[in-house]
């Protein structure tokens, strides 16, 4: 799905910059790992994933039953999620909650090391400060697809 294009209206300082990214890294290796009910711990309890199919999942234990199920497709592959320009904006009336949006792309790679690329995503996400740690209170996957051209002139 194209995103628009904008400024952002709240931008955060550099240090939060590094957090977030931090956040994102740490959050990543555990899914990679197959680390779920890590991954799982890092969204509130009462986090919600809206997949880019629709489904959508809330709590953590719903998370984990999803994850425990899809298991099977990941034998024998090493999955990795890649996520860049990052957009985050803090939100006005809380200063406990960020808005992030940015890309990911997900490799495979068997064990020979060949690598297949999965669809690009946008993601929008709702990280939240609880007790001084960032969590994800919800995330929205956005399959990407090709944008329109402009209307010719």
């Amino acid at each position: 799905m194209p995103q628009p294009v904008g400024i952002l209206r709240h931008q955060v300082t550099g240090d939060v910059y590094a957090e977030v990214q931090t956040f994102y890294a740490q959050q990543m290796r555990r899914v990679d790992a197959l680390d779920i009910e890590g991954f799982a711990d890092t969204f509130t309890e009462d986090g919600e994933v809206v997949h880019a199919g629709g489904q959508r999942q809330s709590g953590r234990a719903e998370m984990v039953a999803g994850m425990r199920a899809a298991l099977p497709r990941y034998r024998d592959i090493a999955v990795r999620h890649w996520f860049g320009h990052l957009l985050i904006e803090t939100d006005p009336a809380d200063a406990d909650t960020l808005r992030v949006s940015y890309y990911t792309l997900v490799t495979q790679t068997d064990r020979e090391g060949n690598v297949s690329f999965q669809p690009t995503f946008t993601v929008d996400d709702v990280l939240v400060r609880v007790d001084g740690r960032l969590l994800t209170r919800s995330r929205v996957i956005h399959r990407d697809t090709p944008a329109e051209p402009p209307a010719a002139s």
